[in-house]
């Protein structure tokens, strides 16, 4: 006798010394069989096991004269969580997003799930039941989102009965933003005729630079300027490169400038 709930009980296999093995529950008939062929030992075996196969399951024996006798037994079926985590890529901001996800679907008992994270943010949990008894646990980490996050690392923690220790899954946050640019290697002594000045427009931006231009004021760059990427060469410092230089990065998110005014110097001695 099957009981999956208080109140329901169900024969799902009868041995009858006469009539012999039936087995009146259709969602058992094809599954459970008993072990021997004798009323003394009337151990029966339930193959494909179920979660819904979970409840009471009572022995009961019909005797004459003396009566019925019974035994009970409960079966606790337990599920082992799917366990996943990710990433959320965004983009810098002024409002708290969802940066990371983690899931543990299907598990029974429903799992508990934990961030670690050097981040300032928080995180809310869903629970989702499903038809078959199992757990879907969700948890989304949140914050507001800087430059300054991009590859920061937050974990997150799975803990369940049928896990030997728990779950771990470190993820790098993916946090996109447009350039910010300076201009570096100008030493203040870019003197007539020198011939190793250089300047570098270094950008930050997530994802990388699309494009670096070079301008001047003046628009076009003098003859005595090579770009290579990123860096500005002089191959002889005259008159024409006292001016200001303008390196502009841009990317999917947006461009930025960054400008920078050189001084040529009379001929060094």
């Amino acid at each position: 006798i099957w009981e999956p709930v208080d109140g329901q009980r169900d024969n799902i296999a009868v041995f009858h010394p006469i009539y012999g093995r039936s087995f009146p529950n259709n969602a058992f008939k094809d599954r459970v069989v008993f072990l021997h062929n004798d009323l003394k030992i009337p151990s029966i075996r339930i193959n494909n096991l179920r979660m819904s196969d979970a409840g009471r399951y009572t022995c009961e024996y019909a005797t004459y004269p003396s009566g019925n006798e019974q035994g009970t037994t409960t079966l606790i079926m337990l599920a082992k969580p799917k366990n996943s985590a990710r990433a959320v890529t965004v983009r810098a901001g002024s409002k708290s997003v969802v940066v990371a996800e983690c899931v543990a679907a299907e598990g029974k008992p429903a799992a508990s799930i934990k961030w670690l994270a050097s981040v300032g943010g928080n995180h809310s949990t869903t629970t989702t039941n499903g038809p078959d008894g199992t757990v879907t646990i969700r948890s989304e980490y949140r914050l507001v989102p800087t430059a300054a996050d991009n590859g920061r690392e937050v974990t997150c923690l799975v803990d369940q009965r049928t896990q030997d220790r728990p779950w771990a899954e470190m993820l790098k946050l993916s946090v996109e933003y447009p350039p910010t640019v300076t201009i570096e290697g100008y030493d203040n002594n870019w003197y007539v005729g020198r011939s190793d000045a250089v300047l570098f427009c270094q950008a930050k931006a997530n994802p990388e630079p699309t494009t670096i231009t070079w301008t001047t004021a003046s628009g076009s760059l003098p003859e005595t300027v090579v770009v290579e990427d990123n860096k500005l060469m002089v191959r002889k410092v005259d008159d024409a490169v006292n001016t200001t230089f303008t390196c502009e990065v841009k990317n999917k998110h947006g461009a930025s400038r960054q400008t920078l005014t050189t001084f040529v110097i009379g001929e060094s001695e």
